[in-house]
């Protein structure tokens, strides 16, 4: 028995369709014909692979490279095994992602479960629910009343779309979702188990305990957002919680409510965003980091895992540690501990 493949290629390519694609400049333009079968990493790579090498680590790897062909550096080149054909390219790493969203365009966006078109007999629609033509709706699937799907849109199985929920054009609801109180934007991915719009986590204590305080607000994502199996995003108590034009979160992040994220975010696993938080444009957040309510993250910030976020980050700064601060203090005193348990004082 073989092993199964769940993702071939979708075609064969040669050196030249490939130098075009990605702007790369092919080394040995007399190896143009030769043909690709598809990808892999540069550890594993063989003959009919293309792999690609980047960064310092990459140059012990070079002179032992078995693929076909390799995207890398100019500065990368010389250090490559000869019979390995060379395409030159200032962006080794982001060359072979277009190539390979090209080679393996149903890994590159989630595929309906079911190869059924239309709305399936099996889902529950509201008889006033709107779903435009060409969308997906698969078995088990439940929409609820005065809900939108836009066209190209799919409805895995057992997904649950809320009442008066908008869903755009081409976005993927993964199976097992859920979404009530929000408008998500076109060309989402929203993988599996994800759930989105629930309360927030708002109490008020009072004589007889904690006092639950309605969370009225809504959740916006806007356009090519992707959003990571069994995550969570709360709706906003009074104000909208609001996901950025193409921000990127992790498997296993929560996001409170009435959080703002800007544009082009990546929020790694495990992380937690606390209520009323604001993040700016284009912010990396490293694993499992946890930031405190009605802080504000400025743009191009960079944090790294695990760090506790307590108080506001200025734009552009490199941030860690719990609690965390300007990366720089924390490494010195991660150092400096490292020093006395080892029995050494740097003062």
């Amino acid at each position: 028995m073989t092993d199964p493949v769940f993702f071939p290629p979708a075609r064969r390519i040669n050196l030249s369709e490939i130098a075009e694609l990605t702007g790369s400049t092919l080394a040995d333009a007399a190896q143009g014909p030769l043909e690709i079968s598809g990808v892999a990493s540069a550890s594993v790579a063989r003959f009919g692979h293309i792999c690609f090498l980047d960064g310092k680590s990459a140059a012990a790897i070079a002179p032992r490279l078995q693929a076909s062909a390799v995207f890398c550096t100019a500065e990368m080149s010389d250090k490559i095994a000869p019979n390995v054909v060379r395409l030159i390219t200032p962006r080794p790493q982001q060359a072979f992602a277009l190539l390979a969203r090209t080679l393996y365009p149903e890994a590159a966006f989630p595929q309906p479960l079911f190869d059924r078109r239309g709305i399936s007999p099996a889902a529950h629609v509201a008889p006033d629910a709107f779903i435009e033509d060409g969308a997906i709706v698969e078995p088990g699937a439940a929409i609820g009343p005065k809900a939108t799907i836009g066209a190209g849109a799919v409805i895995s199985a057992n997904a649950v779309i809320g009442r008066g929920c908008q869903i755009g054009r081409k976005t993927h609801i993964g199976h097992g979702a859920s979404i009530q109180a929000a408008f998500i934007g076109d060309r989402v991915i929203i993988h599996p188990g994800v759930r989105i719009g629930c309360d927030g986590f708002g109490f008020v204590a009072g004589r007889a305990g904690l006092e639950k305080m309605p969370q009225i607000g809504r959740v916006v994502i806007q356009d090519n957002v992707e959003i990571g199996a069994n995550s969570c995003i709360d709706r906003g108590a009074l104000t909208d919680t609001i996901i950025g034009d193409g921000t990127k979160i992790d498997n296993l992040v929560q996001i409170g409510h009435g959080v703002t994220i800007g544009r082009c975010c990546a929020i790694a696993a495990a992380t937690g965003v606390s209520g009323s938080v604001v993040i700016g444009d284009f912010v990396m957040i490293g694993g499992r980091a946890g930031i405190a309510d009605h802080v504000t993250i400025g743009d191009g910030v960079q944090l790294a895992a695990g760090s506790g976020v307590m108080h506001d980050i200025p734009a552009g700064a490199r941030w860690g540690g719990s609690p965390a601060q300007p990366i720089k203090g924390w490494l010195r005193e991660v150092a400096h501990l490292r020093d006395i348990s080892r029995g050494k004082d740097r003062r």
